[in-house]
């Protein structure tokens, strides 16, 4: 069993940047590809991005790419996005979550993963 764990979150003006951090436990962290996903009220959960069980692989949602970057470090059990140039509608809950597929097809759908964190909000003003 995973447990995940996300911080990082908090509330910044547009145009700022905030790094996530999801910390993992009780698992072989390398062993999991990892994605954040994020929903805003009223909305599903949407993909954000991913990365591979290595780091050496990453996949991202069209909106978020060139803005968020995510990666690794296993000798930590930690996973990151960092996001840049924040915009108001990147308002959400963000949320970690692992995957033991070795599919990416299956990154890009909450169906594909089998361990979640709880969730740390970003809420970015105009």
């Amino acid at each position: 069993q995973v447990q995940l764990v996300e911080s990082g979150g908090g509330s910044v003006q547009a145009g700022g940047s905030l790094r996530l951090s999801c910390a993992a436990s009780g698992g072989t962290f390398s062993n999991y590809a990892m994605g954040w996903f994020r929903q805003a009220p009223g909305k599903e959960r949407e993909f954000v991005a991913a990365i591979s069980w290595s780091g050496l692989s990453t996949w991202y949602a069209d909106s978020m790419r060139g803005r968020f970057t995510i990666s690794r470090a296993n000798a930590k059990n930690t996973v990151y996005l960092q996001m840049n140039s924040l915009k108001p509608e990147d308002t959400a809950v963000y949320y970690c979550a692992a995957s033991t597929s070795r599919y990416s097809r299956n990154y890009y759908n909450t169906v594909g993963y089998d361990y979640w964190g709880q969730g740390t909000q970003v809420t970015v003003s105009s």
